[in-house]
């Protein structure tokens, strides 16, 4: 057992003769995506549905405004995130050491956001308000330092250990898989915590143990990732400034259409972030939220197993812009089909009674489906991500992971920052009621704006992200040209420095 165990392990992930030299083992490939997966468990932690709640239900209950307080801290505290991701890009772009560019802050960062994720939690809603707000705002600045020495690394790294993009797509692909289901265990506790009788009545306790938990899982996984895998790409002493990345921004049409996606993506992130207030006010039942979770990881499967297959099946055929298209558009009839399907159940019901079987069934179907054309989308985003990498360096020469990674992940942060505030600032100005007030029941505003931003306001994402990809222009013989090209040069600078050497 333990031979074939290792037999596989040191095997490739793509055997088949793809025209270009391979290099990715299972070993290797799985270590990487272990890595993705401690970011998951991070990021549901710190970024997704349930930290608003805990902000605005848990920690800030006794603040007059808990929702206005919650956004603007969001808000502000997601602009210095953003802000914060190209200086990394720069920093990770510069570094020269033996264990390479990204692996030593793949080593040492999540100690430290291990730390400090465990010390947000440790908040509470006893404290003085003021002080209150002060603790949150600076953890919350220390959560996002920390999380970006991780996370710019940590993408940068998959677009440096194989040239070949079918590889890629399948590192991808695994990663998927690895992080929806490790990332998802925090979320699924915190979710599953009101089937419980202890941490249904002690939510911050749920929250603290989900996070001590995570922080454990995500120190001895990333230990994994840094041992395991090995940088490739050639890396010239040459870097390009931030300002000069991001004047090849506005000159490299594909990476702007990218760019321009994320930032209309905005508009689909906002369901994500109002989801737990959609469960407890909307469909009247928390129990739901842990259904509502699990049923988005076939999208994460269904990608990871079949985005690379189909790639790897059409071979020169294969074409992402079209790819991502059919995605959006999939995700638009979908988003329509479940506002038409769900109205009736959830917004003609008794304000206090929970929803009907039939219409918790149709929300839980809806979630699933929409998740597959999302997840696909995310996953090709990723190879066309390292598409235009692989441009920059073709056309300058100069290849620079880290820079290129934190301009799409500024994008990425500007998607959490302001996808979350604009859910919280709306739920605030229709008169959302905190239940700590002493009524679960909201306003009719507060249910209809509940219902459209999670139901229509995605498929009008969606639409708009179609505008700008239509102006996407790298095709995959376009790719392959690039990267045939690319390796000439390499090969060819190579035999000159052996040449002087000798």
């Amino acid at each position: 057992m333990g031979n074939k165990i290792s037999k596989f392990l040191n095997s490739k992930i793509v055997k088949t003769d793809v025209g270009e030299e391979t290099y990715l083992t299972w070993k290797e490939t799985l270590s990487y995506a272990l890595g993705r997966g401690a970011q998951g468990m991070n990021t549901s932690m710190t970024s997704s549905k349930y930290i608003n709640y805990f902000l605005t239900n848990v920690l800030f209950k006794k603040l007059k405004d808990p929702m206005a307080t919650a956004s603007q801290i969001r808000l502000f505290c997601g602009i210095f995130d953003a802000i914060n991701d190209p200086i990394m890009g720069v920093i990770v772009d510069k570094t020269r050491t033996k264990d390479g560019q990204m692996r030593p802050y793949i080593k040492w960062a999540p100690i430290f956001v291990s730390i400090v994720m465990v010390l947000f939690f440790i908040g509470s809603a006893d404290a003085p308000p003021v002080l209150n707000i002060i603790y949150t705002t600076f953890l919350f600045v220390m959560l996002d330092v920390t999380y970006t020495a991780f996370d710019i690394p940590m993408g940068a790294l998959a677009f440096s250990i194989t040239p070949n993009g079918i590889e890629r797509t399948k590192l991808f692909g695994v990663s998927s898989i690895t992080r929806s289901i490790v990332g998802a265990l925090p979320q699924v506790f915190v979710a599953g915590a009101a089937w419980l009788p202890y941490f249904r009545d002690h939510t911050p306790q749920a929250y603290l143990t989900s996070a001590i938990i995570s922080a454990i899982g995500i120190f001895f996984l990333t230990r994994l990732t840094y041992k395991n895998t090995v940088e490739r790409a050639h890396h010239s002493s040459d870097t390009p400034s931030v300002k000069e990345c991001f004047a090849l921004l506005f000159s490299n049409r594909p990476l702007l259409m990218l760019f321009l996606c994320n930032l209309f993506f905005v508009l689909c992130k906002v369901a994500e972030q109002v989801s737990f207030y959609f469960v407890a006010d909307l469909m009247f039942n928390l129990k739901y939220n842990a259904v509502v979770d699990v049923v988005k990881f076939p999208g994460f499967l269904l990608a990871g197993i079949l985005v690379p297959k189909i790639v790897e099946k059409l071979g020169e055929k294969a074409d992402s812009r079209k790819f991502y298209q059919v995605c959006c558009i999939s995700a638009i009839i979908l988003h329509i089909l479940f506002a038409v399907l769900t109205f009736k159940g959830l917004l003609q019901k008794q304000a206090d009674q929970s929803v009907s079987l039939l219409t918790g069934v149709m929300v839980s179907v809806f979630t699933c489906l929409t998740a597959i054309p999302l997840e696909f989308k995310n996953l090709i985003q990723k190879e066309m991500e390292a598409e235009t990498v692989d441009y920059i360096e073709w056309k300058t020469d100069r290849r620079v992971e880290g820079i290129m990674l934190s301009i799409m992940s500024f994008t990425g942060k500007i998607e959490n920052t302001f996808s979350s505030s604009i859910g919280l600032a709306i739920l605030g100005w229709v008169g959302y009621k905190s239940h700590t007030e002493g009524s679960l029941v909201q306003s009719a505003n507060t249910n209809y704006a509940l219902f459209f931003l999670t139901t229509l306001l995605p498929a009008v994402g969606y639409l708009l992200m179609l505008i700008p990809m239509h102006f996407y222009n790298i095709t995959g013989d376009g790719h392959r040209q690039m990267m045939k090209e690319i390796a000439e040069r390499n090969e060819k600078r190579e035999a000159e420095a052996q040449a002087v050497n000798e």
